[in-house]
């Protein structure tokens, strides 16, 4: 029997992305962006508040990198969900971590995280329950230690961390238990 829980963000689990973009002077802010989505084929959205610094910088630059946290480098993710870059003006310096230039847009690529998505800004959306921005994915760029042999993405290798929002914690992404788009092809032929 289910019992009430109250309203919570049932949602599980979240990605722990690291959205990063240059502000005019092109110094570099990240935030840690749990509510974000692929959208279409080279698309995502993410779901960041107005007037956060990122939302600024990428309304200025016209782009950002998206990466994926991982266990190695979960305390500097977590530290980019609670500062914020317009209250403190070194917080990507704080983390000791390593941003370069893209060479497909106009956006920082944080070295340590494993696996990241150079994208130009597409639109903001803002509506009176919403406010997000969608970025056309124009490249993926993946350390050679996360690829397979035939150079797609082994998940298990990336240690990347999902977020809880029922407790609030982090945990390593699980073993995989099947194939998408064949677990369930056996119930097309009844």
């Amino acid at each position: 029997m289910k019992k009430d829980i109250g309203l919570v963000q049932a949602v599980y689990p979240m990605p722990v992305l690291m959205v990063a973009a240059y502000d005019a002077n092109g110094k570099v802010n990240a935030m840690n962006v749990a509510w974000g989505q692929i959208c279409d084929d080279n698309k995502i959205i993410l779901f960041i508040g107005e007037g956060k610094k990122t939302w600024l910088n990428i309304q200025e630059s016209k782009a950002f990198t998206v990466a994926l946290a991982d266990q190695a480098h979960m305390k500097e993710a977590d530290f980019f969900g609670i500062a914020s870059g317009n209250k403190i003006n070194d917080k990507f310096e704080r983390t000791g971590l390593h941003a370069v230039k893209s060479d497909k847009v106009n956006a920082p690529i944080i070295e340590e995280f494993p696996v990241v998505m150079e994208c130009e800004l597409l639109e903001f959306l803002k509506t009176n329950y919403v406010s997000g921005i969608v970025g056309k994915i124009v490249n993926v760029k993946a350390e050679e230690s996360v690829l397979d042999e035939k150079g797609k993405v082994e998940v298990e290798k990336t240690g990347a961390i999902m977020f809880d929002q029922f407790k609030h914690g982090y945990y390593l992404t699980g073993e995989k238990v099947g194939m998408a788009w064949n677990a369930g092809a056996g119930l097309m032929k009844k």
